[in-house]
């Protein structure tokens, strides 16, 4: 019994669940092994119970004033000091320096509102409580005492901003895409922030109010098959891939690229790219990478040997970038030296042992001997930054409510620059995931290292914060993904199954009410992604701090009947969507293509199962039928038996306008619903079975928005969101 007791003691410490509510309802125990390897990856010492209990008390030992505080604008600022019963209050005196620099001062004495050091308690004392805003410097001075005691003081909006269109009631409509899915003929095989600023321009003039994207955070250069935007190196910086070439300013300056992206050569390559329905993402990279040093080249030539203002403007970015932009610039560079050496280089961790940490001394002395290759990759960055940027300006420009929403992945790969250089914020011998459900009964393990909740709280949330601000930047919207990781997240031990998992609680409260003063800072309207198993403390939490649900049709059945719920009952505050990028495409859906390709990537061993979700299938789809003939939505000459109607245009283009009359603010589509496409981006659970990331829409966006078919779509859409306003 003790040696269980001294685990689940400490377990507790650590917000760490020895149980969960699985997914079919009932209570599942934790092993103790996991437990104990979890604990170890915090730091704890588990050697015995007694060097764990030692560990954890150092650990939980309180300071006189705790790292950081988060208040809401509005609560009471009171502020627990943690003192022995001797100490006299006379002793103290406080300073607060708000971000804007104003310094407030006063004594203890007159503003302790409670003492609970005899019951072992803290002394409590308020501060003004009409702080502004911000990020602001608590000092607790104590005569005697040579330094003060410290404390980040935050004060946050109760709920995430939303655009002034949102607080109207305004109803909006706008596809999500896969960046690298869009075809036309200037990109170079692969969707660009060009392309990107074309579809604005198309979404805008019909009436659409946003455009949602894939993460496009940093990915591999060096090893460009590595395509997963769910995988990436830094959640910080951008994926360098989506650089729009031919509009770099120094393109139009540079003879020697003219001239050889002009050669026949170059252009027959570039065309084969383009045509090729999956992105061939070694190509893209070699024909890019064999340009872009040449307008690295060119700005150094013309701009920064002369101090010129175009200079001075990347100065500021690598400045603004700090340490993190040189993780990023370095990572890429020695990537991409190793990876030339051997092509089996695919991540840090099969590089030479020397390189294996930012901070080693053969790292810094690469960075100096190698300064050129270095700022190449962060004037990459810069150039990204500036084209995505120039797509949000235009959307802004062409009267759209959102503009662009993000996608911010739920973590980092295990192999990429971010855990490269971490400096503590992650933990490197764990890995985040899910565990067993009904669609994937050995549970999920996505290889990614997550943020260590103990080290957020003790450096004032910094990671997270600056993570937000990075993604936040050139977009009216972030999309969390599995924002359900705010309050806990399924923690399995390095190199275990999915199943050896446990749940890990972070500081929600704090973390959402950060979450809304950035939201605030750069009016970024926020979509929390929370599919998947929902535990029922968190939707109310979500609610009240304004982050939209996701609703996808799909899903939404009442518990009651099964029937689908009419999205005219769907929260206001919230997307909705017929399908994701997870899901197949609507036709693929309808015709049960992934349960067809399932059976032969041997995704169902059982083929009783699999049986099963075919029956279910059609029973969704005779569902379906029924509630939008029910609403009045489908269309005459559409069939009511699900056995024998077809995914077609007519059928297709209902299904969206019954989404489209519901109430929820924001409503995503596909534009390969539009394009009625069967195959899927992404098959979860497979790796290798199926080039996931890759397919590319079937036509390209000057032939989508010649089509009669979809012009026709997109104003219904229009319309039907209009109505639904009123």
């Amino acid at each position: 019994m003790k040696e269980q007791s001294a685990l689940k003691q400490v377990a507790e410490m650590a917000r760490l669940a020895d149980s969960y509510v699985s997914a079919w309802g009932d209570e599942a125990k934790v092993e103790e092994d996991t437990l104990r390897r979890l604990l170890a990856s915090l730091g704890y010492d588990t050697t015995n119970d007694e060097t764990l209990l030692k560990s954890a008390e150092k650990k939980h030992k309180k300071d006189v004033l705790d790292p950081v505080l988060v208040l809401r604008s509005g609560e009471p600022v009171e502020v627990p000091l943690y003192l022995g019963t001797s100490a006299r209050e006379s002793e103290f005196s406080w300073s607060l320096t708000t971000e804007e620099g104003e310094v407030l001062e006063g004594y203890l004495q007159s503003q302790v509102v409670r003492d609970e050091r005899a019951e072992g308690g803290p002394l409590v004392f308020a501060l003004p409580s009409n702080l502004p805003w911000g990020y602001h410097k608590l000092e607790i001075s104590r005569k005697r005492r040579k330094s003060p005691y410290c404390m980040t003081l935050i004060i946050t909006p109760k709920a995430c901003y939303k655009q002034p269109a949102m607080d109207s009631g305004k109803k909006m409509w706008g596809p999500s895409v896969q960046l690298y899915t869009l075809r036309t003929q200037h990109n170079w095989g692969i969707g660009d922030f060009g392309d990107l600023k074309q579809l604005v321009a198309d979404i805008a003039s019909r009436g659409g109010d946003f455009v949602g994207l894939n993460p496009i955070h940093s990915l591999f250069p060096a090893n460009p098959e590595g395509a997963s935007p769910y995988s990436p190196s830094s959640r910080r910086w951008l994926n360098i891939m989506y650089i729009d070439v031919s509009s770099v300013p120094e393109f139009s300056l540079s003879a020697e690229a003219q001239q050889k992206v002009g050669s026949a050569e170059f252009q027959k390559r570039l065309q084969e790219a383009r045509d090729a329905h999956w992105v061939n993402y070694s190509e893209v990279s070699v024909m890019k990478m064999s340009v872009l040093p040449l307008l690295f080249a060119e700005f150094k030539a013309r701009h920064l040997e002369k101090g010129t203002d175009r200079a001075k403007e990347f100065e500021a970015f690598v400045a603004e970038g700090g340490d993190s932009l040189v993780h990023q610039a370095a990572f890429d560079a020695l990537h991409a030296d190793l990876h030339a050496e051997d092509s089996n280089v695919w991540g840090w961790p099969v590089f030479p042992e020397k390189y294996r940490r930012f901070e080693n001394s053969a790292v810094q002395k690469y960075i100096k001997e190698n300064q050129d290759q270095v700022t190449l990759y962060m004037y990459l960055q810069w150039v990204a930054d500036t084209q995505i940027n120039e797509a949000q300006t235009l959307a802004e420009e062409k009267g759209m409510s959102v503009g662009l929403y993000r996608d911010l992945a739920v973590g980092v790969a295990d192999s990429g620059s971010e855990t490269w250089a971490d400096d503590g914020n992650l933990i490197l011998d764990a890995s985040i995931g899910a565990p067993p459900d009904i669609l994937g009964p050995l549970g999920q393990n996505w290889g990614l290292p997550p943020l260590n909740p103990q080290v957020l709280q003790a450096t004032s949330y910094d990671a997270y914060i600056k993570l937000l601000r990075a993604n936040m930047k050139h977009c009216g919207s972030l999309r969390i993904d599995h924002v359900l990781g705010l309050l806990r997240l399924w923690w399995i031990p390095k190199g275990e199954n999915a199943t050896n998992g446990a749940y890990i609680y972070y500081p929600v409260e704090d973390m959402l009410a950060i979450l809304a003063l950035e939201s605030h800072r750069h009016e970024c309207s926020v979509i929390g992604e929370d599919l998947g198993t929902v535990p029922d403390e968190i939707v109310g939490i979500l609610r009240d701090a304004g982050v939209h649900s996701y609703k996808v049709f799909f899903f939404e059945t009442s518990e009651d009947d099964g029937g689908y719920i009419s999205p005219a009952h769907y929260a206001d505050q919230s997307m909705s969507a017929l399908c994701t990028h997870d899901m197949p495409t609507l036709r693929g859906f309808w015709h049960c293509d992934d349960l067809k390709m399932g059976r032969e990537l041997g995704l169902y061993p059982n083929e009783q199962q699999l049986e099963g979700l075919f029956a279910d299938r059609l029973k969704s789809k005779q569902g379906i039928l029924d509630s939008v003939a029910w609403h009045g939505y489908l269309p005459e000459g559409v069939g009511r038996d699900a056995q024998y109607v077809p995914m077609d245009t007519s059928l297709a283009e209902a299904l969206q306008l019954h989404v489209a009359a519901g109430s929820s603010t924001l409503l995503s589509v596909q534009l390969e619903d539009w394009l009625e496409m069967d195959k899927p981006v992404n098959i979860p659970g497979t790796v290798d079975e199926y080039p996931n990331w890759r397919r590319k829409l079937s036509m390209n966006l000057d032939q989508i928005f010649g089509r009669d078919n979809v012009n026709r779509l997109a104003k219904r859409l229009t319309e039907v969101r209009a109505e639904a306003s009123k």
